[in-house]
């Protein structure tokens, strides 16, 4: 339906499509003006979809997301085409879990494997937002509730059990998670053909992330936990390309990699981007904006762990969870885990497959280095001493530390 190298007959189907789908009845229906309807491909994409815009002269406006057989990625690689349905239905979930922080579904089709949700483009995808040093005040108390409602609320503690393991069999998807295993928690520790390492770097990323054996079997550890522990209902892919962004909002997007798995990894995955943001705007000198970087990881820390102490008495159902300790340790557990996958992904968006332009667009050789060295020496101490981050301040200080590191390593 969507073909890139077709606009103009595109348009033309794409339009009847999104007529047929929204002009029925019922609170999905949109009013369409069909004289003035355009459908528009953009000029971005993530890396596994194909998406166009569709709206008219009225102010009426959706997005449609299909899914193809291959990924942008790669040609090479693929994924079923059932990730379009899982992908919608946990946006869905979401939305209920977390109202008014996800686009709004309007429906999904798998015939087509195809969606069609809410046009946010009065947002900014945030991870434009932050190559541009931009400032949003409250992004923590925003981030920190999503995060919050939609892992607590999807796990054991507060669902029913047998609903609750009906949603884990609805949400794995085998050759998306093998994705995850494979990119995430396993090459970019063992000097994979198609880890994408900056060259100047590679001797050192050979040393510290190729020939460490501690270091591996601690993401061992982090690797055989996501397989094995379907914990909470995850986003599966939180970065700041999956969020978008204005003053006062935000809208979480992009949750095909959705999954059960420890809520650790979607709280890790958030804290690495926002530290690949810090690090573009040191190489740039824009202190005020990095700052507030530092100030935001600290307080979407704590907030995270004082929203979940105070939704888990509010909301807890499993009678063995209200048992005495058992939710500091359980809390625990996630922090430990959320600093461990914050290491991988540090890593992983560093030099493994699917680089981050956070680092990549950094143009002063010298700073591009310094600031990957920065992610690798964070990213191995937030792997091997995991136990080490209860609270926003150590995560400032180990920051600080490996900035300090990378720094001296190139004298």
């Amino acid at each position: 339906m969507i073909d890139e190298s077709n606009p103009v007959e595109t348009e033309k189907v794409v339009i009847e499509y999104v007529l047929y789908k929204t002009e029925g009845s019922g609170e999905n229906q949109i009013p369409w003006d069909r004289e003035t309807m355009k459908a528009v491909i953009p000029k971005e994409h993530g890396n596994l979809n194909h998406v166009c815009r569709v709206f008219d002269d009225k102010g009426h406006s959706i997005y449609i997301k299909q899914a193809g057989d291959t990924l942008r990625i790669s040609e090479d690689m693929t994924a079923t085409l059932d990730r379009n349905r899982q992908e919608s239905e946990i946006l869905q979930i979401e939305e209920s879990l977390a109202p008014g922080y996800v686009p709004h579904v309007y429906f999904y089709d798998t015939v087509m494997s195809a969606n069609g949700m809410e046009d946010c483009s009065d947002y900014k995808v945030m991870r434009n937002a932050m190559l541009d040093h931009e400032i949003y005040e409250g992004f923590d108390e925003d981030i920190s509730e999503f995060l919050v409602r939609t892992l607590l609320l999807s796990s054991d503690v507060v669902m029913d059990h047998r609903e609750k393991k009906e949603w884990t069999r609805r949400f794995i998807t085998p050759d998306l998670c093998d994705i995850t295993e494979k990119l995430v928690l396993m090459e970019p520790y063992l000097g994979a053909d198609r880890n994408n390492v900056f060259e100047p770097n590679r001797a050192f990323v050979k040393k510290y992330l190729y020939g460490d054996p501690e270091l591996h079997k601690e993401v061992a550890k982090l690797k055989f936990n996501f397989m094995t522990n379907a914990q909470a209902l995850l986003h599966g892919d939180v970065h700041t390309g999956s969020i978008f962004i204005k003053p006062g909002a935000i809208k979480v997007f992009d949750c095909e990699f959705g999954t059960y798995a420890p809520m650790g990894y979607d709280t890790g995955n958030l804290y690495a981007n926002l530290v690949f943001a810090y690090c573009n705007g040191r190489a740039y000198g824009k202190d005020e904006f990095c700052d507030w970087i530092k100030r935001t990881i600290a307080s979407a820390f704590d907030l995270f762990a004082k929203k979940f102490v105070d939704l888990y008495e509010k909301e807890a159902t499993e009678p063995m969870a209200k048992v005495e300790g058992f939710r500091d340790w359980y809390l625990a557990s996630i922090l430990r885990d959320t600093a461990g996958y914050a290491g991988t992904e540090l890593h992983r968006r560093t030099v493994g497959m699917a680089n981050v332009t956070d680092l990549t667009t950094i143009e002063d050789e010298p700073s591009r280095m310094i600031a990957e060295r920065t992610c690798i020496f964070l990213g191995i101490d937030l792997i091997k001493h995991a136990d080490s981050f209860v609270d926003g301040k150590s995560y400032i200080e180990a920051l600080e530390r490996a900035e300090e590191a990378a720094i001296e390593s190139l004298k």
